[in-house]
């Protein structure tokens, strides 16, 4: 709702302070692109293999007190007033869960994840290889990174709808610990951390799938893939979100409808006409048991005597990049989850989000599979020659029948997808901006604009740089760390507060003091 008798004011902590930090970054890249690079990998790799169990346990850790929240007493909190009813459909509200996160990366990594686990000696070590590369792939997309954005929207749906917190940040989830230090420089350093590592995830997604978009076009339109083509790309997709967002959450709620049945759309196509129909059905049921009976042992691997680095090289990767994207994916989900229990958001967040993602992998990942060990195209061979990963994806997807209709059905759904993530990050980082967010109001229209049009300036800029957008998605990975330790603190503030509120029987209002 609109309020234009009263002023917000800014908060220069989450605004000026990140996006100073992230310029300064990026102007050593540029400059120092040999030093930085040693840098920041020196870095990685020393919380990577020094630090690798805290992450496996952070994330084992998140997935159990999840199923712990879902079925104790907390998980019959409704978000909001005891009676309320929920504001969206459960597709519309699983449409906007899917879609507000890395529903981009799940599409492009369902299509080539398989290509490097084939080759990976701990996978060959595992059992048939073509089970377990997609049973990998299911693992690494599946319960315990979703579980990050779960939890974290049921901890950040409690703060807003029933707490009423004005205060729309990360640090207002930790007042139950923290208390008045929320409002100094504890509080201050948390929030400042979180639009770091928004900002710097956001500029880095751009860098997984953007070149395959970029392929797609070429090969529908003729033409070489060029950084000019990039530019434009993102160019569209942000005047995609950027018109979405003006709408507010009912824009995002149609855009992300419309990317749903986009993407059923070229699931279905590729599972009917691939000729791998069975092979994918019966592959990715097996997959499904491996990652079942061995679920454990895979999330607690840490290849101690370091035969292949395989945890350190993919697991922990995936845990600290999941990591990284709860600043935004989960605000949103808990925004969009008013008149739902905690159960509810957790478990159909799991219904949704992960049985989305699965039958993603498992189709467009066991049709290039099928084509490989049936002799029909040897995508493997293609790649160890080329090391073009984009085109070998296209060159698998140029064997489907009438491939242009994948092609259009895989831009329409990446660019709606994209703009869908950045729709939520856009409005998350607005209702960053400002000291306190009274109830559902939606921040002004110049302000939607000013992040819409900065959250894509970063990645264009990049462009120019490959060693800079590199750079910047290891500085991702490692914002992971602390990070970790701040999701650790919301969880248990939720869960105090959560109790509070049980043994008080009622919601009452918070009391948290105003500042400034």
């Amino acid at each position: 709702m609109k309020q234009p008798e009263r002023k917000r004011k800014l908060d220069p902590a989450t605004t000026v302070i990140p996006m100073a930090c992230i310029l300064v970054l990026c102007v050593l890249f540029v400059i120092y692109p040999n030093g930085s690079t040693s840098a920041l990998s020196a870095i990685r790799n020393f919380l990577g293999d020094t630090f690798g169990t805290y992450y496996l346990v952070v994330g084992l850790g998140v997935l159990l007190i999840s199923l712990y929240l879902s079925f104790s007493p907390i998980g019959n909190i409704v978000l909001g007033g005891p009676d309320e009813k929920p504001q969206y459909s459960f597709w519309i509200w699983g449409a906007m869960v899917f879609t507000c996160g890395l529903a981009a990366d799940i599409l492009f990594y369902s299509l080539c994840e398989w290509i490097y686990y084939v080759q990976e000696p701990h996978v060959a070590d595992m059992g048939p290889l073509e089970e377990w590369a997609n049973a990998y792939s299911i693992f690494h997309w599946g319960p315990i990174p979703w579980s990050f954005y779960a939890v974290l929207a049921a901890c950040f749906g409690f703060m807003l709808h029933v707490r009423g917190r004005t205060k729309q940040k990360y640090s207002e989830a930790c007042r139950p610990i923290l208390g008045d230090k929320t409002d100094k420089l504890p509080g201050k350093l948390i929030d400042v951390l979180a639009v770091f590592a928004l900002i710097a995830g956001t500029a880095t997604t751009f860098s997984v799938a953007t070149p395959l978009l970029a392929s797609a076009i070429t090969t529908l339109f003729g033409g070489t893939a060029t950084k000019w083509l990039t530019i434009g790309i993102l160019l569209a997709v942000c005047a995609t979100y950027t018109t979405s967002v003006m709408h507010g959450i009912r824009g995002v709620a149609k855009l992300s409808n419309i990317c749903m049945y986009i993407f059923g759309a070229l699931l279905a196509y590729v599972l009917i006409f691939g000729g791998e129909f069975q092979y994918t059905i019966e592959n990715g049921l097996s997959a499904l048991g491996h990652v079942l009976q061995d679920f454990i042992g895979m999330s607690t691997w840490t290849d101690p005597t370091r035969t292949s680095s395989f945890p350190q090289n993919w697991t922990i990767f995936y845990w600290a990049y999941w990591m990284v994207w709860c600043v935004a994916a989960p605000f949103f989900m808990g925004g969009v989850s008013r008149g739902r229990t905690v159960k509810q958001v957790i478990l159909g967040s799991y219904l949704f989000g992960v049985s989305s993602t699965v039958i993603s992998f498992i189709v467009l990942g066991n049709y290039g599979l099928g084509m490989q060990l049936h002799g029909k195209f040897d995508a493997i061979g293609m790649y160890n020659a080329t090391q073009d990963l984009y085109g070998t994806i296209i060159a698998i997807i140029q064997n489907l029948p009438v491939y242009q209709i994948v092609l259009v059905l895989l831009v329409l759904s990446m660019v709606t997808f994209y703009a869908s993530s950045f729709d939520s990050i856009t409005l998350v980082a607005c209702q960053y901006s400002y000291r306190e967010v009274i109830g559902d109001e939606e921040a002004p229209v110049r302000m939607k604009l000013f992040w819409a049009i900065l959250l894509i300036l970063l990645p264009i800029a990049l462009i120019f740089s490959e060693g800079s957008m590199n750079n910047l998605q290891t500085v991702s990975i490692i914002a992971a760390f602390p990070i970790a330790i701040v999701i650790l603190l919301i969880i248990a503030s939720f869960i105090k507060d959560a109790k509070s509120y049980l043994t008080a029987g009622k919601a009452e209002p918070d009391t948290a003091p105003e500042t400034e």
